[in-house]
């Protein structure tokens, strides 16, 4: 259970330090397998996959647990919004921006959710303001992303850079998801939100996919089935249960760690199967980045 004082943050145990380790581990590999699956999936059908069958997967494990199911029109409108914001959104932005820019880097823009989430926060949360630590924490993260991009790459504005954007853009819409789960979805057991959610995201991918890129034909890569699996089961809905437990064992605050293990593990994997090399500016932006989301993450020790 979290600490009373959201200022205060439990002691990670080692099974907490384990847990938040692996979760890394199988979001900084669900970048190399949506790589992959680019390769022959277009990225609207590949989103679809990914929310249709980790919904699936979720709902099997509700009804598993015998966990009660979302009822109203109200709380189905929320999971569907939260579905585009959360789901729909940054999947297709990012997916879209990784056919470009290696997989290492998309992973170190993910990063700055955290960051786009204390932005929001402050504004649309009375008891989220933004203190003078936490105020030069963002500005130090963001100094780490503008590096990471690179000032000549906005400059000579090109398609590598609007995807350098794109990705952002779905950081910046995990943030948007984040403050309307607090505001709409707070009485829901974290696994029915998530099941509600992706399949709010499920409703607006799957006829979205099918009207642009054509009924999804089965894929003829081993490779392309094994990343597919990987990513939805593995990587969003099995990622979740993990999420969730993280939560409630170490608390929010302990929680944003993952973002800081999650990089490491997609360059190191992009490097070794695809030979992707980063710009050394890339990496000296993880590392800005890093301090600013290590300030944003203090809390007072007793």
């Amino acid at each position: 259970m979290a600490a009373s004082d959201p200022r205060l943050a439990p002691r990670l145990s080692p099974r907490a330090w384990a847990e938040l380790a692996l979760l890394g581990t199988i979001w900084g590999a669900s970048f190399l397998a949506i790589k992959l699956a680019l390769g022959e999936v277009p990225v609207l059908t590949l989103v679809a996959h990914r929310v249709v069958w980790a919904a699936v997967i979720l709902w099997g494990y509700i009804l598993w647990r015998g966990f009660a199911l979302p009822r109203g029109a109200r709380i189905w409108g929320a999971l569907l919004a939260m579905g585009l914001l959360n789901n729909a959104v940054p999947f297709t932005l990012m997916a879209w921006g990784q056919q470009f820019i290696e997989t290492g880097l998309t992973s170190i823009f993910n990063a700055a959710t955290a960051v786009f989430g204390v932005l929001v926060a402050a504004i649309v949360f009375a008891d989220e303001r933004l203190t003078w630590r936490r105020g030069l924490g963002v500005v130090i993260a963001f100094a780490g992303v503008s590096i990471a991009i690179g000032l000549d790459a906005l400059r000579a504005f090109d398609i590598r850079s609007l995807a350098q954007l794109a990705v952002l853009g779905g950081a910046f819409s995990y943030a948007l998801a984040a403050a309307w789960a607090r505001t709409t979805l707070s009485g829901l057991r974290p696994e029915v939100a998530a099941a509600g959610m992706l399949t709010g995201s499920s409703a607006i991918m799957l006829p979205l996919a099918i009207a642009v890129d054509g009924v999804p034909r089965p894929p003829t890569d081993p490779v392309t089935y094994a990343a597919i699996a990987y990513f939805a089961a593995i990587g969003t809905a099995i990622a979740y249960l993990l999420y969730y437990r993280i939560l409630a064992t170490a608390g929010s605050g302990n929680a944003m760690i993952v973002t800081l293990l999650i990089p490491p593990v997609a360059i190191l994997l992009g490097w070794i199967v695809l030979d992707e090399r980063l710009d050394p500016a890339a990496f000296a932006g993880f590392g800005l980045l890093a301090v600013g989301l290590i300030l944003l993450n203090q809390r007072r020790t007793r």
